[in-house]
């Protein structure tokens, strides 16, 4: 699987498009992650995908199935394991997602 990341955010200002937003967050983190592994060169793939999430349900669905993607890759059993998952708190006492026992 190339590198990528899943995100789901709200853009507040209009002024700032959300290419703009990820072509800034693309560009640091391919140079930390660079920096970090000592290597040069592209990090990160050029396309992105995007939509617009109209409701809580459709919100609700797409943190689904985000916290699910590290499960269906196998790199950890449970979605609340995986260690590089977060969900604001506000937003997450509002969704409905399955809770686990520890």
């Amino acid at each position: 699987m190339p590198n990528h990341v899943h995100l789901v955010i709200r853009v507040e200002r209009n002024d700032i498009s959300l290419y703009r937003i990820l072509q800034s967050l693309k560009r640091h983190t391919a140079r930390e992650a660079n920096k970090l592994l000592s290597r040069t060169g592209q990090f990160w793939q050029h396309e992105s995908y995007d939509r617009v999430i109209r409701n809580d349900r459709e919100l609700e669905r797409i943190i689904w199935c985000i916290v699910q993607n590290p499960v269906e890759a196998s790199l950890c059993p449970r979605w609340d394991q995986w260690k590089w998952t977060y969900i604001q708190p506000d937003l997450k006492s509002r969704l409905q997602l399955p809770r686990v026992d520890p």
